[in-house]
């Protein structure tokens, strides 16, 4: 989340993930395999992550649809989000009122007051239960028209492995410059705070599923 923020308010850096946390979780073939979104960019995939559910896509599939600022949060740590002015309260429930998404909604990363109203991603595509790819607001347009563009997706990816079990996967490519800085600190920030979105979705799907039993 961190690093796409600052690829939404227009911070001109990116992130090659060459460490270890780039490919957290994931086995080589996901990360070699072409996933829904990849066919935006240029150069797909920067960072893979993923874990797994044990439940299935349909399951999880709500937690999804509801993210946003201004919706059920991003499930990652509540202080530090708000660090960064992003006003966050994640959600432990599924909200009925959420549970639309469409190519063209918006997803705040923060409310529409900071970061001169930027702070933002658009949906790009939707594959229903299995993937949500964002991209930056000013690639929305040169993706609709099937142009590829240098970075700024985020897809949100569900692999099924069984009917009670699912990869959550999480792919990231940013903008291509990149700096010694944003390898140091932004990306390291980035990873932590999408593990432990990752993670939040983790824990609340299972847990529902255990409150089912």
């Amino acid at each position: 989340m961190l690093a796409m923020l600052f690829a939404a308010v227009g911070i001109d850096k990116a992130v090659l993930c060459p460490y270890w946390y780039s490919h957290w979780g994931t086995t080589v073939e996901e990360r070699r395999r072409q996933w829904p979104g990849d066919e935006f960019v240029k150069q797909p995939g920067h960072c893979t992550r993923a874990v797994t559910i044990h439940a299935p896509a349909e399951a999880i599939w709500p937690w999804i649809l509801q993210i946003g600022q201004d919706r059920g949060g991003f499930y990652s740590y509540t202080w530090l989000e708000n660090l960064l002015l992003a006003d966050m309260r994640n959600a432990d429930r599924i909200f009925p009122e959420f549970q639309s998404r469409n190519v063209g909604d918006i997803v705040w990363m923060a409310p529409k007051h900071r970061y001169g109203g930027k702070a933002y991603m658009v949906v790009g595509q939707m594959v229903p239960y299995r993937a949500m790819v964002l991209v930056q607001r000013d690639d929305f347009d040169a993706v609709m028209r099937g142009e590829r563009v240098h970075g700024g997706i985020w897809q949100f990816l569900l692999e099924p492995v069984d009917s009670n079990n699912t990869r959550l996967i999480m792919r990231g490519t940013v903008p291509d410059k990149t700096s010694i800085m944003y390898d140091l600190l932004f990306d390291p920030a980035h990873f932590v705070m999408e593990r432990k979105m990752m993670l939040g979705i983790k824990e609340r799907v299972e847990h529902q599923a255990r409150q089912q039993l």
